[in-house]
């Protein structure tokens, strides 16, 4: 199939639908900001001045930060290791910049050229306003670009968040590019915008259709949306004030927002065919912002997929617990050792693994009755048991 119908419009129906649920939830969220503005005003626009950046974000023990122009676009960037090894592109999630792997760079820089990008929109890289910038078929073409221009024809990519739902349409239109991703907390295109549904998520993910509005909520209460974002990390942490220093002003938020303004309105052609590149998709098992059962049926569009969860840990597992995580990227980097071949259990299907992986989830108290009853819906109510952190691996032109 022609690359330029890999990825697809949503139908005319579905776009009016979210552009009346915007208006909905626009008037709702005007309507709460107000109430709470005529009982404790001081602390709507409460906003810290955040003029000078914390030390983390000067420092170069990291790696290098560079920069690039490519067609009118600044983009930013540190990078750490040799030249001469293969490339592994970060890409960073929601809301997010470069800082994001500063657990990931000093270990992978080891034995690879590693590269943490900041997004257009976020960080140090360019942050136009307009939407059109952030077409998808632009920004996959920039991100090409992007690797290019460091002179290398393909890469290993990693990303978490937004950055792996961009990487999930890269590995769809441009698979010669990519020698394997890693999609970390985030489940296909597809899967992603319908596992929203019964979230928090869908409700902002109509508000922000809105114009202005959502970059002005976003500062409310000094920045608190990054607080909630980022849970794991201590409130006087230099990395939560490093967070908030990258997102102190309304434009910090409108580039980063702008991209739910676009990818909603996006699908991958069910026709289009599988993924050729190797996917492994990495998951921490309390997750509350992405479901599972989405993560499972992600594997659907893969010819070849590992799966990991990382135990104890949420949406932000490469954080949470960098060294587990660590030890699964250099594991699947590297080759598999002997213990990490007997970790994985061959499935003849898809739904087989669906069975096996919500069956151990069962045993966790958060996710154990909500996600049972559901696969149970879909596998006439036989789910099997098997040890929690057990990894899975399906290769679907072997086991035919």
């Amino acid at each position: 199939m022609a690359k330029e119908f890999r990825i697809q419009t949503i139908s005319v129906c579905d776009t009016i639908r979210i552009h009346c649920l915007s208006c909905i939830f626009g008037v709702w969220v005007i309507f709460k900001r107000l109430a709470k503005g005529v009982w404790n005003s001081q602390r709507l626009t409460n906003i810290q001045p955040r003029d000078n950046p914390p030390s983390c974000l000067v420092d170069s023990r990291l790696g290098q930060h560079k920069y690039v122009k490519l067609k009118g676009e600044k983009f930013h960037y540190v990078e750490s290791g040799s030249k001469e090894r293969p490339l592994i592109l970060l890409l960073h999630g929601f809301p997010d910049f470069w800082l994001s792997w500063r657990y990931q760079i000093p270990v992978l820089s080891q034995q690879f050229r590693v590269v943490a990008l900041d997004l257009k929109g976020f960080g140090d890289s360019d942050k136009p306003v307009w939407r059109s910038r952030y077409q998808i078929n632009r920004i996959l073409e920039e991100i090409k670009d992007f690797i290019h221009a460091l002179g290398v024809s393909n890469c290993i990519i990693i990303g978490h968040d937004l950055g792996a739902l961009i990487g999930w349409y890269l590995v769809h239109q441009t698979p010669e590019l990519v020698n394997k991703f890693f999609a970390v907390s985030c489940p296909h295109p597809n899967i992603y915008w319908q596992n929203l549904s019964n979230t928090c998520n869908y409700q902002w993910l109509n508000f922000v259709q809105v114009p202005y509005l959502p970059e002005i909520d976003a500062l409310k209460e000094d920045v608190k949306i990054i607080d909630q974002y980022y849970k794991h990390l201590a409130p006087n942490d230099v990395y939560l004030e490093a967070y908030k220093y990258a997102f102190s002003r309304k434009d910090d938020w409108t580039g980063p927002i702008n991209y739910y303004r676009k990818l909603p309105f996006l699908r991958i052609n069910e026709g289009a065919g599988n993924i050729s590149t190797t996917v492994i998709l990495i998951t921490g098992n309390k997750d509350q912002l992405v479901k599972l059962e989405g993560i499972v049926k992600s594997t659907e569009y893969c010819d070849k997929f590992y799966l990991k969860m990382i135990d104890g840990t949420e949406h932000f597992p490469h954080q949470e617990d960098p060294e587990n995580f660590n030890k699964v990227i250099i594991q699947f980097l590297i080759g598999k050792s002997t213990s990490v071949e007997k970790d994985m259990l061959q499935r003849s299907s898809s739904k087989r693994i669906m069975q096996g992986l919500l069956g151990a989830v069962s045993t966790t108290v958060k996710y154990g009755n909500s996600v049972i009853d559901n696969v149970q819906k879909k596998t006439n109510c036989v789910v099997s048991s098997i040890p929690i952190g057990l990894s899975l691996n399906y290769n679907q032109a072997t086991s035919k």
